[in-house]
């Protein structure tokens, strides 16, 4: 396994359910914050809204995209709106940090999410200033993970080579283009999903991350490893 992470340069992490487990029950807080938004600006009852949202999700990758696209919702306001949650259930995760810090190279968080919401996440966890680039929807130009423009925009807006890259995130679809590019991808949490896209499984990341770190740091070189900027 450690072979595969050897000539890794970019640490590439998704942010919810991923950085912090999903027994966290953060993502439950936006998701009623997502159904409370179509129910108003669509005129839905919550059953209808609530079908909606995952149909866009299955069919856009985000119900954001589907609302920009079937329904020209400005993104803005309602990323601001279904993220303004409660964060007091994170706390600081010294081990977490410790295993992001031994890794050498860059390490970004790439999410669906808006970059003020990582930003936010990111600090709660303790990990604020461990990553040299925080990059949110917006910064794909609000292309959505899984498309493939997502990650294209991600690569050229940070400089990383995707052939010397590995992607954490915990929703197998998000792991197939990575893998297409050249990433090593590596599934985060349960349950296990097989696919040849899938190259590894951790189902503790920190864990995972420590395990790794020996051997990319000796084969790695450690440009951006003190995490600034």
């Amino acid at each position: 396994m450690n072979r595969d992470f050897a000539g890794v340069e970019t640490w590439v992490f998704d942010l919810d359910n991923t950085l912090y487990p999903p027994s966290a029950r953060l993502f439950d807080q936006i998701e009623a914050r997502m159904t409370r938004y179509v129910m108003r600006e669509l005129g839905l009852d919550r059953e209808a809204a609530d079908h909606l949202r995952d149909t866009f999700w299955r069919n856009h990758g985000t119900t954001l995209a589907g609302l920009m696209r079937n329904h020209g919702i400005d993104p803005e306001p309602y990323l601001a709106e279904v993220h303004d949650i409660d964060l007091s259930g994170l706390r600081p995760d010294p081990a977490l940090a410790r295993a992001l810090v031994a890794l050498p190279g860059r390490r970004i968080v790439h999410t669906n999410g808006a970059r003020a919401h990582a930003e936010r996440v990111t600090r709660a966890l303790g990990l604020e200033g461990l990553f040299d680039a925080l990059y949110g929807i917006e910064d794909a130009g609000y292309a959505p993970k899984p498309e493939r423009d997502a990650f294209l925009r991600i690569c050229a807006r940070d400089g990383f080579d995707p052939a010397r890259a590995a992607m954490f995130e915990d929703d197998p679809r998000n792991l197939h283009v990575p893998a297409d590019l050249g990433m090593v991808t590596v599934l985060v949490g349960a349950p296990r999903y097989e696919a040849d896209f899938i190259h590894h499984h951790a189902d503790d990341l920190t864990a995972f991350l420590h395990r790794i770190a020996p051997a990319a740091r000796r084969r790695a070189p450690l440009a951006g490893s003190d995490g600034a900027g």
